[in-house]
């Protein structure tokens, strides 16, 4: 990459960093808000809350006697508790010696391991809350949708005028019955590909046979931020009608011959609500995950497709919904952990690891897509930080959970001196890591 790409104009970098900031300053809070409630609520004394490093910008003292400020510097935060040291919860050895066994208790370190164990552990636990609470919300605003399968909202597909209505029951396809919701998509894959098919619909009781077009096009209904494609300028409802002057119907036929391209640049002819224009762009190789656990390499421009139509939807119960939040949180800590493994021993890129910079240009093209797509990015990007904290790493989360671990198993807590080396060696860690992510940035493509 080359450092000028990483130079959009000044306005672009405004609304790039305003959306890493939302979203982080988000993540953040939930993440911290857990540390400070269930220490609360296990007894230990909270005595800042801050949003942000460095100078205060703006703070309040409430009744309990907690400072919440918001700092200058946006990019973390902390909860200090009482007796501790700084933000980083190292114990302020002469001012604990100086308390009475009742303000001990308050403090972090002199409450008991199940108390201190809790309040680690609440951290990332709320940033999972959080992620499973937006997806479950997106999925009930949303809806599933309705089996058997009916046409809801028409897109601007070229040669789909009023052949399709909505309340459509799709009953059959070129004289083939049409499965369910589920099997749908792997059912187009055995139609021909054809300009136009034949349609048995039920409409209004009755039914009736009609022509539309193929299915699945090549229709743009999502971009992946970052991508080929979004960097090219592809947007939302754009279809491909042809690639290097080869027509195509089908988004399979996009896949085929992107896949086959080796790299090499390709030119769309793109329609759009009846205007067309020319893109040029070249796909990047790109590490996916697989339902076993692996990745396969592919090359991609970075878009999904959808229907000619948006399926009907239903909404789901709240016990439905709130498993999908919990699948949907879990297959991200799943493919992460598989994708850091096979970065780990070579089987992948290791520029799959971005850092600020790249998850700044993410934010900014998540929120670049709407509402709905920024939101989602931010529960994305809280299950990430939860499970990062969890890392058995000195300074994180995780790493002092282990050291919790360690004092119950042996009946003592590690010394103040290898507290302090760990700790050290931990920050050393944790910041070879985040250059390592920096220069991905970067040098990666």
């Amino acid at each position: 990459m080359e450092l000028t790409e990483l130079i959009p104009t000044f306005g672009n970098t405004i609304y790039t960093v305003g959306a890493f900031i939302i979203a982080l300053s988000v993540i953040v809070a939930v993440h911290e808000y857990g540390h400070y409630i269930v220490g609360r609520w296990c007894g230990i004394k909270a005595e800042v809350f801050s949003l942000g490093f460095g100078p205060v910008l703006w703070s309040r003292m409430d009744r309990r006697g907690t400072k919440w400020q918001v700092a200058a510097l946006p990019f973390g935060g902390y909860v200090k508790f009482l007796g501790d040291a700084g933000a980083a919860s190292d114990k302020a050895s002469d001012e604990f010696e100086a308390m009475d066994a009742e303000t001990r208790r308050h403090t972090m370190h002199g409450a008991p391991l199940w108390a201190r164990m809790l309040t680690v552990a609440a951290g990332p636990a709320f940033n999972f809350i959080m992620s499973i609470l937006i997806f479950s919300a997106v999925i009930l605003v949303t809806g599933v949708a309705s089996d058997p399968l009916r046409v809801g909202e028409l897109r601007q597909v070229p040669g789909l005028e009023d052949q399709l209505q909505p309340g459509d029951e799709i009953l059959a396809v070129e004289g083939q019955d049409a499965p369910g919701v589920e099997e749908f998509r792997t059912f187009v894959d055995t139609l021909p590909v054809e300009p136009e098919l034949a349609y048995t619909l039920r409409r209004d009781g009755d039914e009736v046979t009609t022509r539309a077009p193929y299915p699945f096009p090549p229709l743009v209904a999502s971009l992946t931020p970052g991508s080929a494609a979004m960097a090219a300028g592809l947007e939302q409802g754009d279809v491909i009608t042809a690639v290097n002057e080869e027509p195509i119907a089908s988004f399979e036929e996009l896949r085929r011959i992107v896949g086959a391209s080796d790299g090499a640049e390709l030119t769309l002819d793109v329609w759009h609500d009846g205007a067309t224009r020319e893109v040029v762009l070249t796909p990047k190789r790109m590490d996916l995950p697989l339902p076993d656990g692996g990745f396969e390499t592919r090359w991609l421009i970075g878009i999904t497709g959808g229907l000619i139509f948006a399926p009907e939807t239903e909404t789901p119960g709240l016990g439905a919904a709130a498993s999908y939040g919990v699948q949907q949180t879990w297959y991200i800590v799943r493919t992460s952990l598989s994708g850091l493994y096979n970065m780990t021993i070579g089987a992948i890129d290791s520029c799959n690891l971005r850092g600020p910079i790249g998850i700044a240009q993410t934010s900014g093209a998540a929120a670049s897509q709407g509402l709905d797509s920024f939101i989602w990015f931010i529960a994305v990007l809280s299950t990430a930080v939860g499970l990062l904290n969890l890392f058995p790493i000195p300074v994180l989360d995780g790493g002092h959970l282990v050291f919790h671990v360690y004092e119950a198993v042996t009946g003592r807590p590690p010394s103040d001196r290898a507290l302090r080396i760990l700790m050290t060696v931990g920050l050393a860690l944790l910041l070879t890591l985040m250059v390592f992510a920096l220069s991905n940035d970067l040098f990666c493509p």
